[in-house]
């Protein structure tokens, strides 16, 4: 699985790691992208967004 972020403009794949996925039980794709993203983002409600860390946004997760 990728996670899709826009940074600076462009957007970006970033595959999963195993660390994120330890402990966790998942049914299918949707699942883990709620479980990732509950896991390394913050809600902004005043842009109505997720945003990371670093200021990237994230826009959702790509399954192989």
């Amino acid at each position: 699985m990728d996670l899709i972020i826009l940074q600076n403009g462009l957007y970006y794949l970033v595959e999963v790691t195993p660390e994120l996925l330890i402990g966790e039980v998942w049914e299918d794709c949707f699942d883990l992208c709620q479980i990732i993203k509950k896991k390394i983002t913050i809600y902004s409600s005043e842009i109505n967004k997720y945003i990371l860390k670093d200021g990237s946004f994230f826009y959702g997760c790509m399954c192989k």
